[in-house]
């Protein structure tokens, strides 16, 4: 592929960013900061972490096509950039604006009240939102991230008159829950965790299609009553669009056995998360899949860009 920056056979030689358009803190923040660290090991080079949160992820996305392509600018890139897409008017299209360099990681969502909530159940809070429309809240991170499409997928597939509050990051999102602020929060399991280990939140459902290892007495969606609800996202490692091929191919490898790694597929599931290291094709080809069907989920909701 050619490029105006060449290769370097000695790359890296000094510190690489990763870009992430989440806030510091949040599950998947924590997954990338175990990949940077063992990427820093690896090379004895740190890659250094850089939240740039905001404007639906955009702000993060043009830091990574406005730098050098030269694999010292890594972009943080997954579900949610395959939802803005369809979402943002300003949204980069990672078909075009990025080049794949390795899957990480897979999570699913927990529904969640606080302990002090009257609803115990899914079904509790379902029925309460029918009987009294347009008073319930749900909790999400900003717009655009998939677990603010995760709400408006439940809400317009139960026909619920209910409002999705979006929050700038998962701390505020869980003080807003505890002061019960919002009834109910869709969050990723690493970033609700502390609470739920202290008593203070408590799990109606999980959103994959199996329960989790680490909460087996969390019902499934489908086992909550709602049936033919799936949603799970992932995220990955993405550079600018003409990355040199021998720089995608030395962060592919050690990324991939990074990830095979035993002791790191541990520390992900603590958190929630499926280390899945694609290969950059298979990458590819889900990101693909993904921006087709959340396109679908958009229209669906109704749904205007912004």
């Amino acid at each position: 592929m050619s490029t105006s920056t060449p290769a370097q056979s000695d790359y890296p030689s000094r510190p690489v960013r990763i870009i992430t358009p989440l806030a510091a803190g949040s599950a998947s923040d924590i997954v990338l900061r175990i990949l940077a660290g063992k990427l820093s090991d690896h090379f004895n080079i740190q890659f250094v972490v850089q939240n740039q949160p905001g404007a639906g992820g955009v702000i993060a996305d043009r830091t990574i096509t406005g730098a050098l392509p030269d694999g010292y600018t890594l972009g943080w890139v997954g579900n949610n950039n395959a939802i803005g897409v369809s979402l943002f008017n300003e949204a980069v299209d990672p078909r075009q604006d990025f080049r794949p360099i390795v899957g990480v990681s897979e999570f699913a969502y927990l529904l969640v009240t606080s302990a002090s909530s009257p609803y115990k159940t899914l079904k509790d809070w379902i029925d309460a939102a029918r009987g009294k429309p347009n008073t319930l809240t749900i909790g999400t991170s900003s717009a655009g991230t998939s677990n603010y499409l995760a709400a408006l997928l439940l809400k317009s597939s139960q026909k619920l008159a209910v409002t999705v509050v979006p929050y700038r990051g998962p701390t505020d999102l869980s003080v807003a829950l505890l002061r019960n602020d919002v009834d109910l929060v869709v969050n990723a399991y690493g970033g609700l965790r502390p609470q739920i280990d202290a008593g203070k939140i408590h799990p109606l459902a999980v959103t994959s299609a199996a329960r989790l290892t680490e909460l087996p007495e969390v019902p499934t969606m489908a086992e909550a009553g709602v049936p033919d609800y799936v949603v799970t996202s992932w995220n990955s490692l993405y550079g600018p669009k003409t990355m040199p091929d021998q720089v995608v191919d030395v962060l592919t490898h050690a990324s991939t056995q990074i990830l095979n790694d035993p002791g790191v597929k541990a520390r992900f599931k603590e958190v929630g998360f499926e280390a899945n290291a694609l290969p950059p094709q298979e990458l590819d080809q889900r990101m693909r899949r993904e921006i087709d069907r959340w396109a679908h989920v958009i229209a669906d909701a109704g749904l205007e860009k912004q």
